[in-house]
């Protein structure tokens, strides 16, 4: 978002933004198909121009994922869809049976593209677990609930609850079919490529600085946000072969391959939005609008990183060895 956009704005900006997107053929590869590194790099080059735009692309690709693992048909044309699959603890969704089908009721939150994407996939909780299931958000019931973002930073992905009375809801595979496959945790590392993109956005106007002369200060800066950006490169790159080399995971790293790589490209967001901002100080954050808002969005961003509770999470494995 621009210092001179307003909230509705941006938001329609970037949704029109995804339409051309998604109309003129961008369709990364499926991951574990043999060229993850190719639709990371796609996510990378998006987070790096406009992480608004990056994050409801890659919800969009996610789900175009998901269902191709789980045997769903791939949507139409024209079809924006979003992964809404937050679980807080005021946010629950009840999904119920009924002798039409499945039907959805409660409020939905942190649903990005609550307004320009015409279906989603949403976890629910059912009677036998908690199901994945998708909706036609053009149904009747399906009601978005904008204002409570109260920051410009991603405003433009539109991220807002959404209440769901009695929508109807096509259930995806059977209970914990959306958290129980490895496309989980390669999605996960998706999400980080958005981020280290976002980084590297960060870095640019550092680059510029250092291109255009030598200073001693900002050249040492330089050479810390390239050493923090190169290692998330090359983690994602050593990461999508990975993949590739077993995408049904056999070997039982795919959770620990993507809580490293999230980990990772999250503190280097951080470390190059530190670093930055001290080599150039104020002046880009107080006069230059669009990388002022590209900073601000990967602050936010980098929050769907839950912190110390996924590194803790890197613990495990290594008692486990023991």
């Amino acid at each position: 978002m621009t210092a001179i956009e307003r909230p509705g704005e941006s938001i329609a900006r970037t949704a029109a933004a995804l339409t051309r997107l998604l109309d003129d053929g961008w369709s990364p590869p499926l991951p574990g198909a043999g060229r993850t590194a190719q639709r990371w790099a796609a996510l990378r080059d998006l987070g790096e121009r406009d992480l608004p735009l990056a994050r409801l692309a890659e919800g969009h690709a996610d789900a175009v994922a998901i269902l191709a693992e789980l045997g769903c048909p791939a949507p139409a044309a024209g079809e924006r869809l979003g992964v809404w699959a937050a679980e807080p603890p005021a946010g629950r969704v009840e999904a119920r049976r009924t002798d039409g089908g499945w039907v959805l009721t409660g409020t939905k939150q942190w649903c990005s593209g609550a307004r320009s994407c015409t279906s989603a996939l949403v976890t629910a909780h059912a009677e036998d677990g908690r199901r994945l299931f998708l909706v036609d958000l053009t149904a009747p019931g399906a009601t978005p609930r904008p204002g409570r973002w109260a920051t410009p930073a991603m405003v433009g992905s539109d991220t807002a609850d959404v209440e769901l009375d009695d929508v109807p809801a096509a259930a995806l595979g059977g209970p914990r079919a959306y958290l129980d496959r490895p496309g989980f945790w390669h999605g996960g590392i998706g999400v980080a490529a958005v981020w280290a993109g976002g980084a590297h956005g960060v870095a640019a106007p550092l680059a510029e600085a250092v291109a255009a002369g030598a200073d001693p200060h900002r050249d040492a800066a330089w050479g810390q946000v390239d050493v923090a950006l190169h290692a998330v490169d090359a983690a994602l790159a050593v990461a999508a072969a990975e993949v590739d080399a077993d995408p049904a995971d056999r070997a039982g790293t795919a959770a620990l391959r993507a809580h490293r790589v999230r980990g990772l490209a999250a503190r280097t967001g951080l470390e190059v939005l530190a670093v930055v901002g001290r080599a150039l100080g104020a002046g880009p954050a107080a006069h230059d609008g669009p990388r002022a808002a590209h900073r601000a969005d990967l602050e936010v961003y980098l929050r769907q990183h839950h912190g110390d509770r996924d590194l803790a999470a890197l613990a495990e494995p290594l008692r486990a060895a023991r």
